[in-house]
């Protein structure tokens, strides 16, 4: 898989993101999608090959080993990683369309439209607010499901994340039920736990930014009603000033046409 690509394209979301967004990306990308790519992949490059049962009857290895790991570790990582960084890639889609419609107001020299050329277009950076708000706090929401819906899946499919030296199977066609054993346990079973604790990390990371945006949110909820309450009463006041204003001209102007007329 061209990991390369998906990093090119989440780099250009990362501009955009907050402060907590930016280390989960680097978490995503150091810890995760380099382990998976340099070490993981060599270290279950021989699972099947040196999955031994004590039996030499056809397809009894081949059967067993299709029921204690119905799907490669490596396999399933990597689908965790596609959708977990999927969400991010709607962010990508917002921007760009927002980039475009900038563009075509400027090539149609729009007034509204404050930017001096393209090249500024392309590297302006959009505050998460508004309708980039609810995009960028749902790709969040759904990477959190995707996180725990793998690592739930993950520990139901192989039931922990221990990876055992025993494996006891008695499953058709075997004989009897034979003892089948897995190459470098102890190692696969540090490189899982690893794996699933770099996961949690990123849960955390996600569950911290979604508080971090639903609080700036609200506070700038509150702060939008505590100025519409504030401005009707300037206003208010305003007008009582100008009606005294008023008044006090017109008193001036009778007193000054009395003053004429005697």
């Amino acid at each position: 898989m061209d990991w390369g690509s998906l990093h090119t394209i989440l780099g250009g979301v990362n501009k955009h993101s907050t402060s907590i967004g930016k280390i989960w990306l680097t978490v995503l990308f150091i810890f995760r999608i380099m382990i998976l790519v340099v070490a993981a992949e060599r270290v279950w490059g021989d699972e099947q090959d040196d999955f031994v049962c004590n039996t030499l009857q056809p397809g009894c290895k081949n059967v067993c080993y299709d029921h204690f790991f119905p799907i490669s570790h490596i396999r399933l990582w990597a689908l965790q990683l596609i959708f977990v960084s999927t969400p991010a890639l709607l962010v990508a889609m917002h921007v760009a369309y927002r980039r475009h419609e900038k563009k075509r107001q400027f090539r149609k020299g729009d007034q509204k439209c404050e930017y001096k050329d393209i090249e500024e277009i392309r590297r302006q950076r959009f505050r998460i607010e508004g309708s980039l708000w609810w995009t960028y706090t749902g790709s969040i929401f759904f990477r959190l499901v995707f996180e725990a819906v793998f690592m739930y899946a993950f520990y139901f499919m192989y039931d922990g994340f221990r990876m055992p030296r025993l494996m006891k199977c008695s499953a058709w066609p075997c004989p009897n039920t034979v003892d089948c054993f897995v190459s470098r346990p102890t190692e696969k079973t540090v490189f899982t736990i690893f794996m699933i604790a770099v996961s949690s990390i990123c849960i955390l990371l996600n569950v911290a930014e979604l508080c971090y945006l639903l609080a700036k949110f609200f506070l700038r909820r509150s702060k939008k009603a505590g100025n519409a309450k504030h401005h009707p009463n300037h206003e208010n006041k305003e007008t009582k000033q100008n009606e005294m204003n008023e008044l006090i001209s017109d008193s001036c102007q009778n007193t000054v046409i009395g003053f004429t007329s005697s």
